[in-house]
């Protein structure tokens, strides 16, 4: 590790994208996440890489098809809208077992929405967002730091499973400004060997990518394979971080950008007295179900609090289960809570607990 850098969360995705190998980009602007798609054109001709701005984000999904069908790291970015307009694209990728890195710096919506923080795109991405059966690996970053070693991590996902990985950010990640630390340059000779791309036939068999096959039985098993990947990537991928579980009474479910505030909340919550605990998803697909209904066990209330309708909400109940009470708060359009007002919500909960 170097010495700590002052860089934004944008600009930050983007080279943790170089550093683990990644040297070909797809894109199309949109805000909030501009400054990672000006990064990369400037940033991967320094590297030997290769830039290009397509003309939508329906032209980028597919650039992003091909790219990986070569077997190299490849990675585009966009925000909300984007990334519905590429969800055809998406499910092809994952339709052909192919690694792909996508970056969704979230915004409100519905429709065109703001340019503000948002986590209403949690459903879109965890359950699907394209046709047929497929999901994403899809990673929640609350801090910058972390926002670099999940892209790192979300490329070797990406070839180890043969899958399109997703890290969710927001607006906010995506703005903010953070000292950190970069990990050293990843040679690409040290990459994973891809004996499946296509680099030309020449002393071998041609190999043959494709998500098609008009046989049902064929396709089956086509995605017979692809649930057996899920199940092992089920097994073996969860991550979450626990804060301040032992001995609290109320556990607060958040991911992101407010899993970060939820750390501030814990410290006001104790100084006056009250013993809050944080249950932070890292990996949103799969959800840590397991975890989180063990935690749930020890506990009066679990409140989920999201910059959403509550989209997180529903796998949160499906893991508590009947074990505990479980509330909802949420802000919508790209507001953002404040600690002392997500504190507040907690008073409550405590206060309506007492007098019941």
């Amino acid at each position: 590790m170097s010495e700590k850098i002052l860089v934004k969360g944008n600009e930050a995705f983007g080279e943790a994208a170089i550093r683990a190998g990644c040297r070909y980009y797809f894109g199309y602007p949109i805000t909030p996440q501009n400054e990672l798609i000006e990064y990369m054109s400037r940033r991967l001709p320094e590297v030997g890489g290769k830039f290009l701005q397509a003309e939508s984000e329906v032209s980028v999904v597919n650039m992003l098809y091909g790219a990986s069908c070569m077997g190299v790291r490849v990675m585009t970015s966009t925000s909300s809208p984007g990334f519905s307009l590429m969800q055809e694209g998406v499910s092809y990728i994952a339709g052909a077992e192919l690694p792909a890195v996508f970056i969704n710096v979230v915004r409100g919506g519905p429709g065109l929405g703001d340019i503000q923080p948002a986590q209403g795109d949690y459903l879109q991405a965890t359950k699907g967002g394209g046709h047929g059966d497929y999901r994403l690996i899809v990673l929640g970053p609350s801090t910058i730091q972390e926002a670099i070693k999940l892209v790192i991590l979300a490329f070797d996902l990406a070839d180890k499973y043969r899958t399109p990985v997703e890290i969710l950010a927001d607006g906010m990640i995506g703005q903010m400004m953070e000292p950190v630390e970069l990990p050293e340059m990843r040679p690409l000779d040290a990459l994973p060997k891809k004996p499946w791309a296509l680099t030309g036939a020449k002393g071998r068999k041609p190999n043959k990518i494709t998500s098609f096959d008009l046989d049902p039985y064929n396709l089956e098993k086509m995605n017979l394979r692809y649930q057996a990947t899920r199940e092992k990537i089920i097994t073996n991928e969860q991550r979450c971080e626990e804060v301040n579980i032992e001995g609290a009474d109320i556990l607060v479910v958040a991911y992101g950008t407010v899993g970060r505030i939820m750390k501030t909340v814990i410290e006001l919550a104790e100084e006056k007295s009250m013993k809050v605990g944080l249950f932070r998803p890292i990996t949103l697909w799969p959800f840590p179900y397991k975890q989180l209904e063990e935690i749930s066990k020890k506990v009066s209330t679990v409140l989920t609090v999201e910059l959403s309708g509550g989209q997180m909400l529903e796998d949160v109940k499906l893991a508590v289960k009947d074990n505990a009470n479980t509330p909802f708060y949420g802000r919508m359009g790209g507001v953002i809570p404040t600690p002392e007002e997500i504190l507040g919500q907690i008073e409550k909960l405590v206060k309506k607990r007492r007098e019941v």
